[in-house]
Order: C-alpha cells, then structure tokens, then sequence
C-alpha cells in the first residue's frame, strides 16, 4: 500500500512527476490494495457514489486477476468508497446526455447487437467475480442500486450494513438486471417481488429474505469483515478453490449463461422501447435525479 509514510512524504515534495502518479492513483475508478491475505478492491468514485462509467467494468476484471494471481492473497473484499457500495450506472453520463451520444441509448431506429455487445462485454467484466478462483466478499454500505448490485450479487459471501439500501429500481424502466443472479440468491417469488416493483429494501431486510448472506450495525462491519476474512488465513488456497467451484456449478447448471444472455437483450430492450426513450428524454430535460423521482414515485 503506497509503503506508507515514506510514500506520502516523497509525494509532499515539489517532485511533479510523483505527485501526478499520486493523483493518478487516487483518480482511478478502481482501487487494488493487498493487506496480509486479504485483496481489497475499492470502487473509487465516491463524489457519484461510486457510480459505473465505462472504464470501471474493465479495470475491475483486471484487479480481479492481479489478485488472483497473487500468492498470498486468499480472499477479495470488493467495497465501495465514501460510504456507498455502487449506486449503479452513472446515469448523468448515460441518460443526460442527448441520445445516441453514449453507449446505451441509440439513435432509433437501434440495433440490438451493438447494444448486446457493449452490455455483454460489460457483464463478462462482472463475472470475473463470479470466476474468480478465490473467495470474493462483498461489503455493502449505503446503496448498492442498480448494476452495483449487478456486482454485489456475484460475490461469493455478502455483508451489509443494516441501514443500506439494495434493489434495482431500473426494473420499472430502463433495465434489467444482467448478470441475472435474482432468483438463484432469493427464490421465484422473492426476486419477482423485487424486480416487478423495482422496490429498495434495507441491508438487514435483504439478510431477513436471504439476499445477503449477513447485515450487521454500521460500526460493526469492520470487525464482520474480518471475523469471515480471518476464518480463511488457515485454509489451503486449493481447498477455498474446490468448495466455490462445486458450489458455483450447481447455479451454471441451472442456465445461468443463458439467463444471462437472455438477460442482457431484454436490458437493451428496456432502454429502447417508447417508454424509454421517454425516460431518457426526460433525463435530458430535468436530470436524471428528478426524472428518477418521477419513475418510482407511484
């Protein structure tokens, strides 16, 4: 991690080229730092509440393999910065701005394989979760909306505080949940409940209804974090390895890929039918917060 006060010392300097790379660092949209046996990723936008812009997907996937690929990481813990997890894709770049100017929203009449292919590719970045061959932990505080809960979900073990805010609003209009992992974590019912209302429930309802695996008081999530990360020191890396690939493959052979797929056209769809050319019409004029409002006000 930076080697500490040596670092921060030298960047105090008049030194410009290290002080850029400071800056470069602490301007990345995602954050790798390996404490002992522990990887942790930090989504880094904290001024949007860690809000998904097009470099972060990519970037992700490669922190992922790095921690991977590491030999004294065990385990990942995959948090958002500023007290927020992800509140989904950063819709002042994807909604506000004039149509056909951004990945997602096309000129009509679109066309659904550039629009498959952008989110597809998207998703793969998310899956790297998923496939990781170590134990990822997600640590959600505050909200964890939209395609941050695309992420969270993927994690192998979920941690919330009891106060944050998870759901997929975007379900009312203007998404589906790609990486698709809604029923195979809560069951039919509970997930058609969720994404039909497009309702946001709280870290400790999410851990009542089994979305995630444990939520816990804010000033208790460190020492949550860490109770589950220390129980891993002990564990052969081989033996963490086995247990997530038998445990992963009873969801693939449920179809999850072809959920997935499946799931990632009707999202295209979503944002392409008249009601959402609406929405982000409405986006355009007013901003994105007002016409969100406006959605899931009834």
């Amino acid at each position: 991690m930076w080697q500490g006060v040596a670092y921060a010392v030298r960047c105090s300097t008049a030194f410009t080229p290290c002080r850029f790379l400071c800056s470069q660092q602490q301007q990345k949209p995602v954050k790798l730092s390996i404490e002992g046996h522990v990887a942790r990723i930090t989504l880094n936008r904290p001024a949007s509440m860690n809000a998904i812009e097009a470099s972060m997907p990519s970037l992700l996937e490669s922190l992922v393999a790095e921690a991977n690929d590491n030999p004294s990481v065990k385990v990942l813990v995959l948090q958002g910065a500023g007290g927020n997890f992800c509140s989904g894709y950063d819709l002042k770049l994807y909604a506000e701005a004039p149509r056909g100017s951004q990945p997602g929203s096309q000129l009509m009449p679109w066309d659904p394989y550039e629009d498959y292919q952008f989110m597809w590719r998207a998703t793969q970045h998310y899956m790297s979760l998923w496939r990781s061959l170590k134990p990822v932990l997600a640590r959600i505080e505050g909200s964890c909306i939209g395609g941050g809960s695309d992420m969270a979900l993927l994690c192998d073990v979920t941690i919330a505080t009891d106060d944050a805010k998870i759901g997929y609003p975007p379900a009312r209009l203007w998404g589906c949940p790609t990486t698709a992992m809604w029923a195979h974590r809560l069951g039919l019912e509970q997930a058609k409940r969720l994404l039909l209302t497009g309702d946001v429930i709280s870290g400790r309802r999410a851990a009542q209804i089994g979305l995630v695996g444990e939520s816990v008081p804010t000033e208790q999530i460190d020492e949550a974090e860490r109770r589950f990360t220390d129980r891993l020191a002990g564990v052969p890396v081989n033996q963490l390895f086995f247990q997530k690939l038998m445990l992963n493959s009873v969801v693939e052979a449920a179809g999850l890929a072809n959920t997935q797929r499946l799931a990632t056209l009707l999202d295209g769809m979503s944002r392409h039918t008249p009601e959402g050319v609406q929405f982000q019409r409405r986006c355009e004029e007013v901003g994105f917060k007002q016409a969100v409002q406006e959605r899931d006000r009834n």
